[in-house]
């Protein structure tokens, strides 16, 4: 059989088909392959937007978290210094 196919963990005990182009005729297989193949990267593609938009948007609120704890902690300096 020409049949290409994805393992996971290969030579291992644990190895595991996980994708199998299910093709006879090499051809087909090839060309299924490279399907896939240029499916599973656009999938990534949009993955890594999403996590990279995530990261941006996490960076943002923990900036604006410290900016806050910051302007909390001289305003407390400050009264603390009217007090001396």
């Amino acid at each position: 059989m020409v049949e290409w196919d994805l393992e996971i963990h290969p030579g291992t005990p644990n190895a595991e088909i996980v994708y199998g182009t299910g093709q006879d005729n090499g051809t087909l297989a090839v060309i299924s392959a490279f399907a896939f193949l240029a499916d599973v990267r656009t999938e990534l593609k949009a993955d890594i937007h999403l996590l990279e938009r995530g990261l941006k948007i996490w960076f943002a609120k923990m900036m604006a978290w410290q900016l806050t704890a910051i302007t909390a902690l001289l305003a407390i300096a400050t009264a603390a210094i009217k007090l001396l």
